[in-house]
C-alpha cells in the first residue's frame, strides 16, 4: 500500500509542547458525517526513544467542538524536534541528502498528517518523493486537482473529491543505473547485430555510444527486473528506428539529426548507400564519434555511389599526404570530399613545397576541432610574400609559429598586422616581430596587445608615449596580461601621473604587474609631503583651524595641490571679487575649486559678458560654477525668451533656474509657451555646436 488521503479539506499546522513531547498536527476539517470513516483510516505513528522504525498504533481526536478530526504525530523524548529531522533522513528517506533547512521549509505537519494504511510502507512509497513534498523530484498523482488549489476549505459534495487518491511515485528519469544501462546496451547489441543482421563492430558501438536513445529504451520498459529480457520481448513486436541510435553514435545530438531521419525507412540496410560510404570512412581510419561532423557539413558523402568515395580519398593520397593527414582533414574540412580536389588547397601543398616543407608537417599543425578557410591562407601566405618576405625566410617562419597560418585560417594574423600598422610600425619592423615572436598563441597575443595599450590609456598616459612604446616594446606588450589600471594603482599606492613617469623611465617594470602577480606598494616620494604642506598652508590661510575636524573634512572635499588650489582662487580674486567673498564662496561651495582656471574663466565670461549677468550673482550664488556652461547658457537663454514674452515672471534667481532637473524645468518652463519646445531644442543645437 501508498499513501492514501482521505476525504480532507484545508491544512492547519501547530505545534505543542507536551511534558517531553512535541506534536505534528494536521487538522482535518470536515462535515460530521465523514468523522466515522476517518476514524478508520487514521493513524498515527510513535517514534520511542529505542525504537528507530515507525509503528502503526490507532489513535484519534474526535473534537466535538469544531467538527474536525485531528491526526497527530507523536515524538516522544528529549529534543524532539531534531529527532524528528534525523529520524526523517534516516528512517523515512534512507540514502537521500535531506538537509534541515528543507524541512523546516515544509514543516513535520506536512509529511505525516495523512492517513496512512501501511506505515511500513513509507520506506518504498515516499523514497523517491517528488514535486508536493520535494520540488525537483518526480511524483505523479491520479486525480488529484484539488491538492494544488489555492482556497483552504472545500465542499466534498459539490466538487466530488474521490473517497481515496493514491499516489504513485515514479523513478528520476535523469538517473539511470549502471546495471540497468550495460543490461540495455546489451539488449540492443543483441537486436542489432542477431536480429537485424548487423556487423558486430557497427552493432557494439552503437550500442555504446547512444546514451540517449538506451534513456529512451530504459522508459519504455519501466521498473522491471530483468531489463534485457523486458526489451528483448519489447523487441519482437516492436521495431525500432536503427537510425537513431546510428546518427546519436557518430556524435550528433537527437536535436541536430532530427531532420535528417528518413521518412518512411526504419531499418539502416535499406539505405545501402549511407552504410556503405560510412564503412569506407571507418576502415580508412576515421573515427566513428566524429564521423557527425562529416555529416552535418557534408551529407553528399553519405550520398556517393560505390566506389567514387575511394576514388576521392585516393587523389588526395596521390598529392603525396598520408593517411594519418588525410584524416584530420576529412574530420576538419569535410568539404574537402565534395567535388573534385579543392583547387585552393592544391595550391597551398604547391607553397609548401616551394618553401622546402614537408607535406608531414601539415598533419601536426591542423586540428580536429577546428575548420579551415584554405583561400584565406593562401591569401596571407601571397600578402607575406609581397611584404619582402622572401619564400625561405617565409618556410623558416612557418615552421616556428605555424599558428600563423591556422589559427583562424590567418585571420588573427591579420588582425595582428592591423593593430602594429595603426600602431605606427613598418612592414620591416613588423616582419621582425614576427620572426622574434614570443611563444604565445596568437590569438592570445593580439587580445593582450589590445589591453596594453588601453591599460596605457587609462592611466592618462599621452598618445605620442604610448606610441613611443608600442614601437619599442611590442613583445612585452602582447606577451603579457596586465592587471587593470585601477587595481594596479590601488596595490602600488601611487597615483596616475607617478606611473607613467615609472613606465616611460622603464617600460620593462611592466612585465612585473601582470595578473596572478602579488605587487607590493612602491615607496613614498617626498613630492607627497610637500603636496600635503601646500595643501594644509592654502587651508590655513582660508581660516580652517589647524588639526580640526572641519581641516580634515576641508582636505578631503577641496581637491589638488596647494599650488593649484592658490592659481583657481587668484583667478576669482582677479575676475574683480573681492578676497573675503571668495572665501566665503568656497567654504560654501568647496567644488568651485576642483576645475582648473580654464574652465572657471569660461563660465565666468558666459555669465558676464554673453548673459549680462552681474559678478556679483556669483558671489550670491556660488555653486552656480558648478554647472556646465552649455547648462548654463542654454537655461538663460530660454528664460531670458520667456521673459520678454510675458509668460515667465522677471528678475527670477539663478538657483531656480538652473538647479531644476531637465524634466522639471521643460514643465514649468518651456511648455508654458505654445512654441516652446521648437524655441527650446534650437537653442540647444546653438548651444551645443563647438
Amino acid at each position: 500500500m501508498g499513501f492514501v488521503f482521505s476525504r480532507s479539506m484545508g491544512w492547519s499546522r501547530s505545534y505543542h509542547n507536551v511534558g517531553a513531547a512535541y506534536i505534528a498536527e494536521k487538522s482535518l476539517s470536515c462535515e460530521r458525517n465523514y468523522s466515522a470513516e476517518l476514524e478508520k483510516a487514521t493513524r498515527t505513528a510513535v517514534l520511542s526513544n529505542s525504537e528507530r522504525i515507525l509503528k502503526p498504533t490507532p489513535f484519534v481526536i474526535n473534537d466535538t467542538r469544531t467538527d474536525r478530526v485531528v491526526e497527530r504525530v507523536v515524538f516522544e523524548g528529549r529534543n524532539s524536534p531534531r529527532r524528528f529531522h534525523s529520524f526523517s533522513r534516516n528512517t523515512l528517506f534512507p540514502g537521500r541528502a535531506l538537509t534541515l533547512s528543507l524541512f523546516n521549509n515544509l514543516r513535520p505537519a506536512c509529511l505525516l498528517g495523512f492517513a496512512v494504511y501501511d506505515v511500513e510502507g513509507i520506506r518504498s512509497q515516499v523514497y523517491a518523493s517528488g514535486s508536493m513534498l520535494f520540488p525537483g523530484k518526480a511524483l505523479s498523482f491520479s486525480r488529484n486537482a484539488f491538492l494544488f488549489r489555492r482556497t483552504n476549505t472545500f465542499d466534498a459534495a459539490q466538487m466530488n473529491i474521490p473517497r481515496e487518491i493514491t499516489i504513485s511515485v515514479e523513478q528520476n528519469p535523469g538517473r539511470i543505473s549502471r546495471k540497468g544501462r550495460d543490461a540495455a546496451q546489451d539488449a540492443v547489441l543483441d537486436y542489432l547485430h542477431c536480429t537485424r543482421g548487423l556487423h558486430f563492430t557497427d552493432a557494439d558501438h552503437m550500442s555504446k555510444n547512444s546514451p540517449d536513445f538506451i534513456r529512451k529504451l530504459l522508459s519504455v520498459v519501466g521498473d522491471e527486473q530483468e531489463i534485457k529480457h523486458a526489451l528483448i520481448r519489447f523487441f519482437r513486436y516492436h521495431p525500432i528506428n536503427e537510425f537513431e541510435p546510428f546518427f546519436e553514435s557518430i556524435g550528433l545530438r537527437p536535436s541536430e539529426f532530427a531532420p535528417f531521419l528518413p521518412k518512411g525507412l526504419l531499418f539502416l540496410c535499406d539505405d545501402r548507400l549511407l552504410l556503405e560510404n560510412y564503412h569506407v570512412l571507418c576502415n580508412y581510419g576515421v573515427p566513428r564519434i566524429k564521423l557527425g561532423r562529416v555529416y552535418l557539413e557534408a551529407r553528399e558523402v553519405f550520398r556517393y555511389d560505390y566506389g567514387i568515395l575511394q576514388s576521392k580519398i585516393r587523389s588526395y593520397e596521390m598529392l603525396g599526404l598520408n593517411s594519418s593527414t588525410i584524416i584530420k582533414l576529412i574530420v576538419s574540412c569535410p568539404l574537402l570530399l565534395v567535388g573534385d580536389v579543392n583547387s585552393s588547397f592544391a595550391k597551398v601543398l604547391e607553397e609548401f613545397k616551394d618553401m622546402g616543407i614537408e607535406y608531414d608537417w601539415l598533419g601536426g599543425c591542423v586540428s580536429e576541432k577546428s575548420s579551415y578557410d584554405w583561400s584565406n591562407i593562401l591569401r596571407l601566405m601571397k600578402h607575406l610574400k609581397e611584404f619582402g618576405c622572401s619564400k625561405k625566410d617565409l618556410g623558416e617562419l612557418l615552421r616556428k609559429h605555424c599558428e600563423f597560418l591556422f589559427d583562424a585560417s590567418g585571420s588573427k594574423t591579420y588582425t595582428l598586422i592591423t593593430l602594429f600598422l595603426k600602431s605606427g610600425l613598418r612592414m620591416n619592423e613588423i616582419m621582425s616581430i614576427l620572426f622574434e615572436f614570443p611563444e604565445v598563441a596568437v590569438g592570445n597575443f593580439v587580445k593582450n596587445f589590445w589591453q596594453g595599450i588601453h591599460f596605457l590609456n587609462e592611466i592618462e598616459m599621452k598618445r605620442e608615449d604610448i606610441a613611443k612604446i608600442v614601437r619599442s616594446h611590442p613583445q612585452l606588450l602582447g606577451s603579457c596580461c596586465f592587471k587593470k589600471a585601477c587595481v594596479l594603482l590601488s596595490e602600488l599606492n601611487v597615483g596616475r601621473k607617478r606611473l607613467c613617469t615609472i613606465i616611460l623611465e622603464d617600460p620593462n617594470q611592466l612585465s612585473q604587474w601582470v595578473k596572478g602577480r602579488k605587487v607590493r606598494p612602491l615607496p613614498g616620494t617626498g613630492e607627497e609631503d610637500k603636496a600635503r604642506y601646500q595643501k594644509t598652508e592654502f587651508l590655513l590661510r582660508l581660516g580652517f583651524p589647524e588639526n580640526s575636524d572641519e581641516m580634515a573634512v576641508a582636505f578631503r572635499r577641496f581637491r589638488g595641490r596647494g599650488d593649484e588650489l592658490q592659481e583657481r582662487f587668484d583667478c576669482l580674486v582677479k575676475a574683480g571679487m573681492d578676497c573675503q567673498d571668495v572665501v566665503k564662496m568656497i567654504k560654501v561651495s568647496p567644488p568651485v575649486l576642483n576645475q582648473s582656471s580654464d574652465v572657471i574663466m569660461k563660465k565666468i565670461d558666459i555669465l558676464v559678458n554673453s548673459l549680462n549677468y552681474p559678478l556679483q550673482t556669483i558671489v550670491t550664488f556660488p555653486s552656480l560654477l558648478c554647472y556646465d556652461p552649455e547648462r548654463i547658457k542654454l537655461r538663460v537663454s530660454m528664460y531670458n525668451w520667456l521673459t520678454e514674452r510675458g509668460f515667465v515672471r522677471p528678475m527670477l534667481s539663478l538657483s531656480t533656474i538652473l538647479a531644476c532637473s531637465d524634466a522639471r524645468f521643460v514643465k514649468h518652463f518651456v511648455n508654458v509657451h505654445p512654441e516652446g519646445l521648437q524655441v527650446w531644442e534650437r537653442l540647444k543645437d546653438t548651444c551645443h555646436e563647438p
